[in-house]
């Protein structure tokens, strides 16, 4: 047991570490409309950066950690799942750059529980009962409602979070299936090392589809391509400050799931929607509109379920064996 789950002020120490992790995300979601939306810098390029800072900042964890641990006898899936991790990212700050508000893309976000019980069901076997998939159900309708399909606000970039949390849900069963024999250590380290290269790549496919494509193919946004050449001015400062404040969220959730597990944690995780909410409100006056609420709270509560029984049917099997 780690040192800070040993502690009797675990818990608290894990609650407070979650919502750290919180706040700091939720700078970055003001951070990255700001530089895309606002300042017109291609969201690839913001991305790429992004996570070349926050690498920077993570490589005291990659040295203690070891390069020992890239030993592994699943050297593609680990490339599957930093791909489809940054692929998410692209996605996520796309529908930034697209205009989509906070409120919308943090609630549709968070429609990855879904798409892991899916996932778990096809390619691990796993069974989900009828409550689960009710859940699931429940959960798909309010993010239609977040979404506001059927209305005049509904656009097709609406969908770029779920895309991201299609792709993130997939990487969180890639990651369940390479955990049965494979350590946290490797898991950690082949997400740090490669996500980034993987940044670069799709940028690199961005920029060989736009020198291929015709003109008016790709949205106005993506057309530009990717020159892989910081911004300057103040462009410059908010991508350091962004790559800096992401390489902070990312401590502060592993230093939550050290102290505390993630049925207790899911309650302050899910405060980030009220969160990034009310900041997106405040600092960059997007209002939600009324069908938010009854969504993201149907969103809420599925997603909550759903995790709940998981981790309760994962320390059943615990016990079983």
């Amino acid at each position: 047991m780690s040192q800070i789950s040993s502690t009797q002020n675990a818990p608290v120490l894990g609650a407070l570490f979650m919502l750290g992790a919180g706040i700091t995300f939720a700078v970055t979601n003001l951070l990255t409309p700001t530089i895309t939306y606002g300042m017109g810098v291609p969201s690839t390029a913001v991305v790429f950066w992004q996570y070349v800072i926050a690498t920077f900042f993570a490589l005291p964890l990659i040295f203690r950690i070891g390069l020992g641990a890239l030993r592994t006898r699943h050297p593609l899936w680990h490339e599957a799942r930093a791909f489809l991790s940054a692929l998410g990212v692209q996605f996520f700050a796309f529908g930034f750059a697209s205009g989509v508000p906070v409120w919308q893309m943090v609630a549709l976000s968070m429609t990855g529980p879904f798409f892991i019980l899916a996932g778990a069901t096809l390619f691990l076997g796993e069974r989900p009962g009828a409550q689960r998939v009710g859940a699931t159900i429940v959960g798909f309708a309010g993010a239609l409602m977040v979404a506001q399909l059927g209305t005049e606000q509904f656009t097709l970039a609406s969908l770029l979070p779920v895309l991201a949390a299609a792709c993130w849900g997939t990487v969180s069963v890639i990651t369940k299936y390479l955990s049965r024999d494979e350590a946290p250590e490797s898991l950690t380290l082949y997400m740090l090392v490669l996500i980034t290269p993987n940044h670069f790549l799709i940028g690199l496919v961005l920029g060989i589809a736009v020198a291929v494509l015709p003109a008016g193919v790709l949205p106005a946004s993506l057309a530009t391509g990717f020159d892989f050449v910081l911004p300057g001015g103040d462009a410059l400062w908010l991508i350091l400050l962004l790559g800096a404040i992401t390489a902070a969220a990312q401590y502060f959730i592993s230093l939550a799931y050290k102290a505390a597990d993630a049925t207790y944690l899911q309650p302050f995780d899910d405060l980030k929607l009220p969160l990034n909410t009310l900041l997106g409100w405040v600092v960059l006056a997007q209002v939600p509109a009324i069908w938010f609420w009854p969504g993201a709270l149907l969103i809420l509560l599925a997603s909550s379920y759903i995790l709940w029984t998981e981790t309760d049917r994962q320390k059943r099997g615990l016990q079983a064996a």
